[in-house]
């Protein structure tokens, strides 16, 4: 026979007993779309997670002055003043895995334009600030290495800080008041949004840290150093040399604490992602043990269907047919089974996708990778469980199966 006929004598014989059919059918379609709807919202977690990850930086390495752990103490981020320019320009030199590096002189402070003040965080960096970080000028320009070498009072805004002065005012080319310090904003940041600490990245204004040093806080040395390493798989190492060459330049010996602390915050995003696949793989096992009893669910049905069609199989061996013959009968119906339940489990796990995001507002994110193993997923059951009923039709005795009543 070909595989229209058998395909045909398949669904004639699941129309026979069609509210088992069905039964079955329902348990394949839930096990596929619990299936469906707990990865698209592990996907929605994971994508965010990743989107997260690549808003911190370029390969980035964070220097931050002060030691996390000094004298039995947590020093803080800026318990010491040894973090100077020299430090940094020092590192670049002799350490090859770092290509790029933004001195920071960070802090709270006032913004005011016209009627309006603000309280925001300033930053006081160099261009290489907007390639370390991936961030993008959504109007204007940065300022200029000039403009660093210069100390012009120029700045430019987060998108928080222009929607609070500005409103849907043009910010470029208007001055504002930095504490009591003049500064023309030359552009506006794209917009971020928050971290994955849940912080405001889009709340701060930009300067040259040489116009923060000299016209703001009137100090020499470092809140921090942004650094930018060649590739990821550099990062653990380059971390190692800086660590070891701001040691050896701060004169510390082997007893003494660090004086800085060097973070990756890539590291604690990588671990949520992690988490969170892990987390995902965890959920989608759980929901593909309904498609397990689906599977079980089938193989019951064809073995009853076995018992009762005992004669009609005796029927076909005595006219001719092959073992193979009765054994692809059988496994195409429990294929045709487990496919009709993954294309109503598709379509369920569409529906609870959008359901979820609707009514919870939970993300979800479906992929084509989804459906494909769903539905694979779906038809490896129906040959996984239709096969041993399938090979026990096929091993039927012709003379048994005819004296069955």
């Amino acid at each position: 026979m070909n595989l229209k006929t058998v395909l045909h004598q398949a669904f004639v014989t699941l129309q026979r007993n069609w509210i088992r059919s069905g039964l079955t059918i329902l348990g394949i379609a839930v096990g596929v779309g619990a299936f469906i709807c707990v990865v698209a919202i592990g996907n929605a977690g994971s994508s965010r997670i990743e989107d997260q990850l690549q808003s911190l930086g370029d390969n980035f390495i964070w220097v931050e002055a002060g030691s996390r752990i000094r004298g039995g103490m947590r020093a803080g981020s800026r318990g010491t003043r040894s973090l100077v320019l020299s430090d940094a320009e020092a590192i670049v030199q002799q350490v090859p895995l770092i290509q790029r590096m933004s001195p920071n002189v960070d802090g709270h402070i006032q913004v005011v334009y016209g009627g309006e003040n603000w309280a925001t965080m300033y930053r006081g960096v160099t261009t290489e600030f907007l390639q370390i970080r991936r961030w993008e000028v959504r109007s204007g320009s940065f300022f200029t290495a000039a403009d660093v070498e210069s100390d012009v009072p120029v700045c430019v805004l987060g998108q928080t800080v222009v929607e609070n002065l500005f409103g849907i005012e043009d910010p470029v080319g208007k001055t504002v008041r930095v504490r009591s310090l003049p500064c023309k904003v030359v552009g506006v940041l794209q917009r971020k949004g928050f971290s994955a600490t849940g912080q405001d990245q889009d709340d701060f204004i930009v300067l040259p840290f040489t116009t923060v040093q000299k016209r703001i806080t009137g100090t020499f040395w470092l809140d921090d150093i942004f650094f930018s390493a060649i590739s990821r798989d550099a990062m653990p190492e380059a971390t190692r040399q800086i660590t070891s060459l701001l040691r050896e330049r701060h004169h510390l010996t082997t007893a003494e604490d660090d004086d800085f602390n060097v973070r990756r915050p890539e590291d604690v995003v990588q671990a949520q992602l992690a988490t969170s696949q892990i987390m995902t793989i965890l959920l989608a096992s759980v929901a593909s043990l309904s498609l397990l009893v689906g599977g079980i669910g089938i193989m019951n049905i064809m073995l009853v269907s076995v018992t009762q069609r005992t004669r009609e199989i005796g029927v076909r061996l005595a006219v001719g047919a092959t073992e193979w013959d009765v054994q692809k009968q059988f496994l195409s119906e429990a294929i045709a089974l487990s496919i009709l339940g993954g294309i109503f489990g598709v379509l369920a796990g569409i529906g609870s996708s959008y359901a979820v995001e609707s009514l919870f507002q939970f993300p979800t994110k479906l992929t084509l990778e989804i459906f494909a193993i769903g539905g694979l997923f779906s038809a490896g059951v129906g040959v996984l469980f239709g096969y041993y009923p399938a090979r026990k039709a096929s091993q039927l005795d012709p003379i048994q199966g005819l004296r069955y009543e």
